[in-house]
């Protein structure tokens, strides 16, 4: 008969926890006990005696008499969360859905150095286009729609070593040769937040890529949508958008997430 005065009694500790981490995290500065309790209307005998088991469990220090502030125990746990946050893992079920949407093939990728990596795909023999690079195949950054992506937020400096590097060879005629002609595409990629391949990788196919940011909004992947060139719908933008933004949210971004995403204002014969 006393289990349930004491689980609502644990509950509430843990809610007054709760509240008074939340009350620290608003303050950059350690902040006084009497704020802390103003601030969680909770008496200051009980906002002390929660402190202090909170310091103890080292997820609050007290810097000073009377001062707290967020303990490195915090840091401790959310890199901890962070590092066992997958990409793969996050956009796999998402990638599913936004095949069966379209069709057609979804493809997830990443930046290793020069090139671009495809790391999963969700895609049927219904797309009625051969999958030619399997997960684990490579790509030239400036090639791809999801490589654009990540191009473009390189610096002026990098950009030019790239070039150089790779002398922007191409593969299909429709493929970007020159360092001009590229930054007029990164610059359409900076301005539209998304990026297209107009069969520059492979005649036939055509995609587009929305990209995949973590907690601090880096652009850590890509997501697209390759198919046959005849068969590519503008529509499909809106929904590869909001897909990766849910992707990204799951790692941690804080952007708004909403469906309906601008599809661009210029115009281009893709």
């Amino acid at each position: 008969m006393n289990e349930e005065p004491i689980g609502r009694t644990s509950i509430q500790v843990i809610e007054r926890m709760m509240q008074l981490l939340d009350a620290l995290a608003g303050h950059p500065d350690p902040v006084a006990l009497k704020d802390l309790a103003r601030e969680t209307k909770l008496h200051p005998s009980t906002a002390h005696r929660i402190l202090n088991d909170l310091v103890a469990c080292r997820l609050v220090d007290r810097t000073d008499p009377g001062l707290y502030r967020l303990g490195m125990r915090l840091l401790e746990l959310g890199n901890l969360v962070k590092a066992r946050l997958n990409v793969r893992e996050a956009a796999m079920d998402l990638m599913r859905k936004l095949h069966r949407m379209t069709g057609q093939t979804v493809n997830l990728s990443v930046r290793q150095g020069d090139e671009i990596v495809y790391v999963d795909r969700a895609y049927s023999e219904r797309s009625g286009m051969q999958v030619v690079r399997a997960i684990g195949g490579r790509a030239p950054l400036h090639l791809t729609s999801t490589g654009k992506l990540f191009l473009a937020t390189d610096t002026p400096e990098s950009l030019k070593a790239y070039a150089e590097r790779t002398a922007l060879r191409g593969t299909t005629i429709n493929s970007i040769t020159s360092a001009e002609a590229l930054e007029k595409e990164l610059n359409l990629v900076r301005a539209e937040g998304f990026a297209r391949d107009n069969e520059e990788l492979e005649m036939g196919v055509r995609c587009m890529a929305a990209g995949i940011y973590d907690d601090s909004s880096k652009l850590i992947a890509g997501l697209s949508i390759s198919a046959p060139a005849d068969r590519i719908q503008e529509e499909w933008l809106r929904e590869l958008q909001y897909t990766a933004q849910r992707i990204s949210a799951s790692l941690g971004w804080q952007g708004r997430i909403s469906a309906l995403v601008s599809v661009g204002t210029t115009n281009r014969s893709r």
